[in-house]
Formats: C-alpha cells, sequence, structure tokens
C-alpha cells in the first residue's frame, strides 16, 4: 500500500512544494535539511506496510502478531511441554530399589528429574527441557547427584509426549476455523476446537449421534499426525467435559494408523546417489500424508508420482506401487496415513 513512498519519491515531492526562487539543488542547505527527513519517512512508511499486513494475518506472518489477533477470539497459544518416560532403577543385584523424589539424571545432552513414584524401582521421569527432543533419549541414566545403592538407572518408554509450542502456522489455522466455521453451544465445530485447545492434539474430527440421540465421538490425533497416547485421549476427554453443555455423552477416541510403504524404480540425474534422493522423498511424502490427514478419503497413487518427481535428482520413475498396490489407497473416517517404508531402487 505504502510501497510508492521511497525516499527519492518522498524527497522529490518535498522539493517540488519548495518555491522555485530556493535553492533546490543537491548539495544545497535545503535539500541537505530534507533529505534525511525523507529517509525517516520512507522508514515510516515501510514499517505502516508491514504492520498493516500484520494486521490481516496469514500462515506465514510472524508467530507474535498472530497470537494477538487470536487472543481477541479467546484462542491462545499452545506451549510446549516436556516429555514423561519411565524409569528404572537397580541396585548391584539387579533387584529394584527406591529413590528420593526429584532425584536428578542425565543422558546425552537432557536432565530428567523423577517426580512420581509408579511402584518399587519405576517412576514418572519427566524432562527438564520441553519439546518432542525429550521424547527421543533411551538407555542408561546417569545420576547428577549420589543415590545411596544405586547401580544401574535406566530410561525406558514414553508416558507423556513432549510437545513443541504450537506453531504459527497451526495457530492461524484454529483462529482461521473459529472464523470461518461458526461455533454455536455444542454444534460439531465447537467439539472441534475444544479438542483442538488441548496441547498435543494436531486435528480432531467430530461424529455427532454417532451411537444415537445424546452421543457424540470426537477422533483426535496427536500433533505429529499420528495415533494420540491414553493420556491424551483423558486430557481431551477431561477439557470437552469441563466445556460441553449438559447431556451429550461424549465419546473420545484416537485415530487408527494406516500404514504406507512406498516402493519404486527411479531415473537419477547427474550428481545425486539414490540415498540422498530417498531422504529427499521421505520428508517430501511425510509432509503430505500429515497435510492430507482427516483431509482425504484416499491416498492417490497418481499425487505420490507427482511428489516424486519433485524431488530433486529424480528425472523419472517407474513401477510405483504403494503397500504392493498400483490403485489408490482408501481411508476409512477414523484411519490417517502414516508413513512406513520407503524403498527406491534405479
Amino acid at each position: 500500500m505504502f510501497e510508492e513512498n521511497t525516499e527519492e519519491v518522498i524527497l522529490k515531492r518535498m522539493l517540488d512544494k519548495t518555491p522555485d526562487d530556493i535553492d533546490k539543488r543537491e548539495s544545497s542547505l535545503l535539500y541537505n535539511t530534507l533529505a534525511p527527513v525523507s529517509l525517516e519517512l520512507a522508514f515510516a512508511y515501510s514499517n505502516l506496510d508491514r504492520f498493516l499486513s500484520y494486521a490481516f494475518p496469514e500462515q506465514d506472518t510472524p508467530v507474535e502478531f498472530i497470537e494477538k489477533r487470536a487472543n481477541e477470539e479467546g484462542i491462545k497459544i499452545k506451549q510446549a511441554e516436556s516429555a514423561v518416560k519411565k524409569g528404572y532403577f537397580y541396585d548391584s543385584n539387579k533387584k529394584f530399589i527406591d529413590i528420593p523424589l526429584g532425584s536428578r539424571f542425565s543422558i546425552d545432552k537432557f536432565n530428567f528429574k523423577a517426580i512420581e513414584k509408579i511402584e518399587p524401582g519405576i517412576y514418572k521421569m519427566e524432562c527438564e527441557k520441553t519439546g518432542v527432543e525429550g521424547n527421543n533419549p533411551s538407555g542408561q541414566l546417569i545420576p547428577i547427584d549420589y543415590i545411596e545403592n544405586l547401580s544401574i538407572a535406566e530410561l525406558g518408554e514414553i508416558i507423556r509426549e513432549g510437545i513443541d509450542i504450537e506453531s504459527g502456522e497451526d495457530l492461524f489455522n484454529r483462529y482461521s476455523e473459529k472464523i470461518q466455521k461458526p461455533i454455536t453451544s455444542g454444534n460439531p465445530n465447537h467439539y472441534k476446537q475444544w479438542a483442538k485447545e488441548v496441547a498435543g492434539v494436531g486435528d480432531a474430527k467430530p461424529v455427532p449421534l454417532w451411537a444415537g440421540n445424546g452421543t457424540v465421538k470426537v477422533v483426535i490425533m496427536d500433533s505429529n499426525k499420528k495415533a494420540p497416547s491414553k493420556e491424551l485421549i483423558d486430557k481431551v476427554f477431561e477439557h470437552i467435559e469441563e466445556a460441553r453443555p449438559i447431556g451429550p455423552k461424549v465419546t473420545i477416541i484416537g485415530v487408527t494408523e494406516k500404514q504406507l510403504s512406498v516402493t519404486a524404480n527411479i531415473a537419477l540425474a547427474n550428481g545425486f546417489n539414490i540415498g540422498q534422493v530417498q531422504q529427499e522423498f521421505i520428508i517430501l511424502l511425510d509432509k503430505y500424508l500429515k497435510d492430507i490427514a482427516f483431509k482425504l478419503t484416499y491416498i492417490s497413487i497418481a499425487r505420490i508420482g507427482n511428489l516424486l518427481l519433485n524431488t530433486p535428482g529424480v528425472l523419472d520413475y517407474m513401477n510405483l506401487k504403494i503397500n504392493n498396490s498400483t490403485a489408490n489407497i482408501g481411508l476409512q473416517d477414523e484411519e490417517v496415513p502414516v508413513l512406513g517404508t520407503v524403498e527406491l531402487g534405479v
């Protein structure tokens, strides 16, 4: 809107409005006086243009500006959460022993703290760093402080997945849904909004009257567009129970993952190797499958072929198959596609 207000244009407008009997040549007193002013005005116009666009956000708008608009609609950004995993603690005879709550351990570049006893020798261990990175470590824990009789400490399976802070794109999508899809007390859009307000939920699909009058089912997936944990399902149920109107019986279930295995032969461009190309294709395919979750009822083999052709280093492909088939792969209402194996040959 203000892009035409450059430093040169502003300076020219000011000089044109000055009487001709005053020296306006470059390096004159007037010129040197107005030049810095025109620069500052051009900078101000540039900021106005940027802030005007931020007032009407898009997916790529900086998240802090999306957050301001979302807050107007009562939508808060979902904060990051720490991973919680099981910890197992043994003495020198490989027998379980108890440890003090609050005991801290290190593994790789992460620290975990004992926050709750599950049963003798088994504890909930919370990562001290928030985000999905805390989901990855497993194996031998190293105690930060001395613990009497402790010989072996191991970090095991995930109890609660760590979650990154909500991305600007996801926040924008939730904001857009509320604006574009009318919400009334207890309609399907409302149940979808309530479910997606819970940290860790990537998307939700409400199914009204699924078991007769007065019943609502909500199918959810986690933020990775995969089947959610039982803990996340329980959190969504509790949140909706607090928010919903009196009456309906609500059931929350997780999506069913449909594994997809892709095979194909490709013609490689010069300078590329099969491992490099396969890794790039996996990234594109994984993103595509996450993007279409709950949006499409089938996996198009033609679309997968198009992704393959758009992978750097691929000149052409042959014998493309999904789950050993050359046909489209159907998806049930409660299924989401997840990437299994990818095998590309030449």
